[in-house]
């Protein structure tokens, strides 16, 4: 089972699962923790790999994941716990995740909120992953995954950010990575099918106004989705929890609210 991190309220009914992105791991919430479990249970994370959630045997011998198989992690840590419904917190390819797993199980998830959202790839970034695809097997992979960062946060003020999930992915393994990566030969589709159906399940996006591989679609989508809302954050890239906790904290809680 997953590594995970529970802080249970004394009086709320609400569950708020955080859910980190690739070469990330639970750390990356240090900023949303202290406010939300003032207010509901947390549940946080490590992916498969990721943090303190080691590889097992099962994975030696498992040379692909696909996003079915990871998300049915998140999905195994809470029927654990025995939690009936949360809200769901996600970070970068962590949004993906939340939402397979609200195709896969809508009756788990109250709402999502998706940070840093991915729901479409544009020529840049398909040229990125043909570009890692190309060279994974020959180029150490933390020289990538220095570029991968640099490329989606580029500016001065997103260099804490740019560096928590360098530092964090330096905790992968090699083989780690490259499964990881493979990720991408299924990811195409899946954003297609995502885009095409409006899930009746509230959904805010909040992503940062510098975020400029994937705020373009995110507008898309949302003008489209009828469930669906967009907050921008200015002057903010790609991790958007990081780079503004507050502002991130304080909307986030807002909508949550609203809800129940």
């Amino acid at each position: 089972m997953l590594n995970y991190y529970l802080y249970p309220h004394t009086t709320s009914q609400e569950w708020v699962t955080f859910v980190h992105g690739a070469g990330g791991s639970s750390s990356i919430w240090f900023k949303q923790v202290r406010d939300f479990k003032k207010q509901f249970n947390v549940l946080i994370l490590d992916l498969r790999g990721h943090g303190n959630s080691k590889p097992t045997l099962k994975d030696t011998f498992n040379p692909r994941y696909t996003f079915d198989s990871i998300t049915n992690d998140i999905v195994e840590v809470i029927n654990h716990l025995q939690i009936k419904k949360s809200h769901f917190i996600g970070i970068s390819l962590g949004t993906i995740l939340i939402r397979n797993l609200a195709e896969k199980r809508p009756e788990l998830v109250q709402s999502m909120i998706m940070g840093g959202a991915i729901i479409k790839l544009n020529f840049r970034s398909q040229l990125l992953m043909k570009v890692g695809n190309l060279f994974k097997s020959v180029v150490p992979y933390m020289m990538l995954y220095k570029l991968f960062a640099f490329i989606i946060m580029p500016k001065k003020n997103h260099k804490k950010s740019r560096l928590l999930f360098v530092n964090e992915a330096k905790k992968l393994y090699q083989k780690e990575f490259l499964r990881w990566f493979k990720l991408t030969s299924e990811i195409n589709p899946l954003l297609r099918f995502f885009r095409t159906k409006d899930i009746q399940i509230p959904t805010l996006y909040v992503m940062g106004s510098e975020d400029h591989l994937f705020l373009p679609s995110i507008k898309n989508i949302v003008s489209k989705h009828s469930t669906s809302s967009l907050f921008v954050v200015e002057n903010c890239g790609h991790v958007v929890n990081v780079e503004q906790p507050e502002l991130f904290n304080n909307h986030t809680i807002g909508f949550i609210n609203s809800l129940t």
